[in-house]
């Protein structure tokens, strides 16, 4: 029994003492950036490899049509000559009002001609009402359309790189189109495999060290950020994902490296 439980000691440990695990160092976001709208492209302004910012302008679409419709409707939103006129027939028609209220008191005019004035006064405030329903109208109208000229504006959703650029000017963009790809490298996520029997052993928000794999080498810190709650049976591993901070962009994304427990 001593000899048997010895063995089993020697057989046990070199599995528990493994804690290095081959990991590959992924970009945290990888975007085919397009557009909610078709068109031919006017320009693009990015090339591959060029850092860029969350809200910069990628490409845009021609926008001719755009541009003429929007100068209609700021015109029209802001003439106010209709509403203008129908306030002064509203005020007319009150003090004509008001006059023959006193008349009718003074029983100087007769009850027809006050039911006369105050339909008039209902249909002044009526259409008053309404000029001032389309001014409200041609003013969302234009903010639609300019709306619709912002969707031909394409613009970045993230910081990052251009990973590819994919069309360019005078090229048409399909609606399921895009025209570029964008990758985040900061922070990087490093996406491993560990063996089941490591489950309990590791939780989210655990520190852990990366060392890329040469050329880059270093080690670096990371954080647990997901642990998979569904093993893969064949295999007897389950998934871990790592967020590596890498402010300066030095490490490259798409390497291997080693992932070691602490």
């Amino acid at each position: 029994m001593k000899y048997l439980a010895l063995t089993f000691t020697i057989l046990a440990t070199p599995a528990l003492a493994q804690q290095s695990f081959d990991c590959v160092m992924d970009p945290a976001e990888l975007v085919q950036v397009g557009s909610p709208v078709a068109g031919l492209l006017a320009q693009v302004n990015v090339r591959r490899g060029q850092q860029i910012a969350a809200g910069d302008v990628i490409a845009e679409l021609t926008s001719e049509f755009e541009v003429a419709t929007i100068g209609l409707l700021e015109a029209r939103a802001s003439s106010h000559a209709a509403l203008d006129a129908q306030r002064a027939r509203l005020e007319l028609t009150q003090g004509r009002y008001e006059r023959t209220r006193e008349l009718m008191e003074r029983g100087v005019t007769t009850q027809d001609a006050m039911a006369e004035v105050e339909a008039e006064l209902v249909t002044a405030q009526s259409l008053v009402a309404q000029a001032e329903l389309e001014q409200d109208v041609a003013a969302r109208e234009l903010d639609r359309a300019r709306a619709a000229l912002d969707q031909r504006i394409i613009r970045s959703p993230i910081d990052g790189l251009v990973f590819e650029r994919r069309l360019t000017s005078g090229e048409y963009l399909t609606s399921d189109g895009y025209v570029t790809s964008l990758v985040q490298l900061d922070p990087l996520h490093v996406e491993a495999f560990l063996p089941v029997e490591l489950f309990a052993e590791v939780a989210e928000g655990q520190n852990v060290t990366i060392r890329p794999a040469p050329p880059i080498g270093g080690v670096y810190q990371g954080t647990v950020t997901v642990r998979d709650r569904v093993f893969d049976a064949a295999s007897g591993t389950f998934g871990v994902r790592v967020e590596l901070p890498n402010p300066e962009g030095v490490l490259p994304a798409g390497h291997r490296c080693l992932l070691d427990l602490e």
